[in-house]
C-alpha cells in the first residue's frame, strides 16, 4: 500500500503572509490541526494548532479583545514559523510504512506528501491508523490463532498448507520477531471461525499455539 492510496488531496495551506487569524479560522472551519506553509507552490514547512496556541497571548493577557485581534491579524506565519524548520514530505510512491517510520522516528503527526516539489496530498497518523486496520483485515469476523516458532526455512510455508488443506481462507497473515521470547510470531487470521481440526494439524506437527481468538463482530 502507498502513500497516494491514503493521502488526503485538496489540502488546505497558508503562504508565508498568512495571518494567524486566518489560520485558525481555516483549521476551525475544515476541522483539521495542521497546515502546510508555502512559499508561492514550494512547501516551506507546516504550522500546527499547538504552534499557533504557542504564539497566541496566554488567557491572563491584559490585552482587550480589540488588541488581542489586531495582534492575531498582524502577526504572520512567518513570523512565527522556525527558522530552521526541517521541511520533512513523502512522495505519493512512498510504502505507507515508510511514512510511518518516518513519523515515529521525527516525533511528528502528519506528513505534506510532494511530488516534483509540488504539495499533492498529506498524510496523517489517523491514515496510518486506518491503513493498518484494513492490511489486517480486523474490520470483519475472524478467527485470530497466534504460534510462537523458531527460525527454520519452510515453517510459514508448512503452516499455510495445513490452513489450505483444511479449506480454509486466510484473510492475512503476520510474522515478526519477538526479541524478549526469542522467536518468531505467527498470526493467522481466518475467515473460518470453527477450526478445531485445523489446531489438532498444527500442534500434531509441533507447533506451539500461544492463543486463538474469534473476533464474531467488529471490534468498537
Amino acid at each position: 500500500m502507498k502513500v497516494k492510496d491514503r493521502m488526503t488531496t485538496g489540502v488546505k495551506t497558508v503562504q508565508l503572509d498568512t495571518s494567524i487569524a486566518e489560520a485558525f479560522r481555516l483549521m476551525k472551519d475544515h476541522n483539521i490541526r495542521r497546515l502546510p506553509v508555502l512559499e508561492k507552490e514550494k512547501v516551506v514547512g507546516i504550522i500546527t494548532l499547538t504552534d499557533l496556541h504557542q504564539a497566541t497571548p496566554s488567557t491572563a493577557t491584559t490585552l482587550s479583545v480589540h488588541e488581542l485581534n489586531y495582534l492575531l491579524a498582524k502577526t504572520k506565519i512567518k513570523d512565527i514559523l522556525p527558522k530552521k524548520q526541517k521541511v520533512i514530505t513523502v512522495t505519493p510512491d512512498n510504502y505507507i510504512e515508510t511514512a510511518a517510520k518516518i513519523m515515529r522516528f521525527n516525533k511528528i503527526s502528519g506528513l505534506p506528501v510532494v511530488d516534483k516539489e509540488k504539495l499533492v496530498g498529506i498524510v496523517t497518523e489517523t491514515d496510518i491508523f486506518d491503513a493498518l486496520i484494513d492490511i489486517l483485515g480486523v474490520k470483519r469476523a475472524h478467527s485470530r490463532i497466534d504460534l510462537l516458532v523458531r527460525e527454520r526455512p519452510g515453517t510459514l510455508a508448512e503452516i499455510i498448507s495445513l490452513v489450505a488443506e483444511a479449506g480454509i481462507n486466510i484473510l492475512n497473515t503476520v510474522v515478526y520477531y519477538e526479541e524478549k521470547k526469542e522467536r518468531y510470531r505467527i498470526i493467522l487470521r481466518l475467515e473460518s471461525l470453527e477450526n478445531d481440526e485445523l489446531i489438532k494439524k498444527i500442534t500434531a506437527k509441533g507447533y506451539e499455539i500461544e492463543s486463538v481468538i474469534v473476533k464474531a463482530e467488529e471490534d468498537r
